[in-house]
Order: structure tokens, then C-alpha cells, then sequence
């Protein structure tokens, strides 16, 4: 497929409906409004295609641009691409899904993580915590740096009250991360939401409830998968 021939079916799955409520969830234009399955049922036809999901994600539509997401060959892209689509990521479903999970997936994920959350883009800042959380989730403990990561939480604790809303936001995914899926880390996720305390999001009027790191990490536990890594799976 061209990509004039998926933006032509992206407009088609186009809904306004959908559109509306991914707005009020940080969707910027332009963008159709394409439910993920639908997306995903374009990403079966395509597979995995590195040079298609530089020209979606070029078109800078959101829609184009998750798709990007599923497409891409993940071990391929460069660090060039990856400040690309960083830079690019303005709503939040991109930076914090799409150019994580793909991040992640790449060569460079921690290098550009560690960047990307000393951004003081917001967008930026929020793709970096993501990405580690993606990275703790997908890496054997023994490939993790553990009193790095232990470091970052501590940084957590000391700035996520003073973080902008969205970093906030990644900020407190990567300490539910961290303490589910690194066995290691699980004592001090916990500490260190227990010292934060409540966290203040800004969810825009939608019915989107803040996670508390200390309640998802012990169910994990209690589910016994606190230590389990995910399959690279983009959802």
C-alpha cells in the first residue's frame, strides 16, 4: 500500500464521534478520528514496513502516525528518526505510545530516554519516562541498570510535584513500571509513591482516573506477576 492509498482508507474509517473524544484526550489535529482497531486491521495488510512508517508519520496526522507506530521496524530506526518523531509527537497518545513503544523497541531506547526527560518540552519529557517505563517492561533485570533506575526514582520523588502535567503523568507510569516488572525495584516504587503521596493530574474533563502506584503494584504482587516482562507487543 502507497501512502496516499492509507490516507484515503484512514479518512474512510473516519469518525467524528471518535474524533470529539480523543480530542478531550489530547488528539491535536490533524486527524480523522480512526478507531485503534480499525488501524489495526490496516497494520495486518502492511506487517512491518521501516520506510512506510517514516512516511506516515511524516504527514504529521495522528492517525497516520499511530499507525506509524504498529508498522515500524523497530531495530531499524535510527537516532536521527527517533528525535524526528519525538520532536513530532505533540499529542499525547504519540509520545507517550507510539514513540515509546517504538523507542523502546530500537537500539538507542535508554540513551534517548535519559535524554527526553531532562526536555523541557512536556511531550518530550513525557516520552522519555515512558520509554523507560517500556524498557523495564520488555528487558530481562540483568540488562537494567538498577541503581540507575533506582536513581530515577528517587528523582521522581524529589520533582514529580513540580513536573508539568503530562511528564507528571509518565512520571508516575514509570513507578508503576519499574515496581511491577523489576523484581529488584519493587520495595522502592513503593517507598517512593508512599512519600509522594497523592498525585494531581490535570485529565481534561475526561473520566480518566490517576493510578496509584502503591494499589497497581501490589496487585501485581497479589497477582504474582511483579517481576514478569511483556512480550513486544504494540497495543
Amino acid at each position: 500500500m502507497t501512502v496516499n492509498e492509507i490516507m484515503a482508507e484512514l479518512k474512510s474509517f473516519g469518525s467524528e464521534s471518535i474524533k470529539k473524544i480523543l480530542l478531550k484526550h489530547g488528539v491535536k489535529e490533524p486527524f480523522f478520528g480512526v478507531k485503534v482497531e480499525h488501524l489495526k486491521t490496516i497494520q495486518k495488510k502492511i506487517k512491518m514496513d521501516y520506510g512506510l512508517s517514516l512516511e506516515l508519520y511524516n504527514t504529521k496526522n495522528a492517525d497516520a502516525m499511530y499507525l506509524a507506530g504498529l508498522i515500524a521496524d523497530d531495530e531499524k530506526m535510527t537516532k536521527k528518526d527517533l528525535h524526528s518523531w519525538v520532536k513530532l509527537a505533540v499529542s499525547n497518545n504519540i509520545s507517550e505510545y507510539t514513540v515509546p513503544w517504538v523507542a523502546a523497541g530500537s537500539r538507542y531506547g535508554y540513551e534517548l530516554a535519559l535524554e527526553w526527560i531532562d526536555a523541557r518540552e512536556e511531550h518530550i519529557a513525557a516520552a522519555g519516562w515512558a520509554t523507560l517505563s517500556g524498557l523495564v517492561a520488555l528487558k530481562p533485570d540483568d540488562e537494567l541498570d538498577i541503581p540507575a533506575l533506582k536513581s530515577l526514582l528517587a528523582r521522581i520523588a524529589k520533582n514529580i510535584h513540580t513536573a508539568k502535567n503530562r511528564e507528571r503523568s509518565a512520571m508516575n507510569g514509570f513507578m508503576i513500571a519499574a515496581g511491577t516488572y523489576v523484581a529488584g525495584l519493587t520495595k522502592d516504587a513503593i517507598a517512593t509513591a508512599n512519600k509522594i503521596g497523592p498525585i494531581t493530574i490535570d485529565t481534561n474533563g475526561t473520566a480518566c482516573k490517576v493510578p496509584s502506584a502503591v494499589e497497581y503494584i501490589n496487585k501485581a504482587i497479589d497477582k504474582k506477576i511483579a517481576g514478569k516482562k511483556k512480550k513486544n507487543i504494540k497495543c
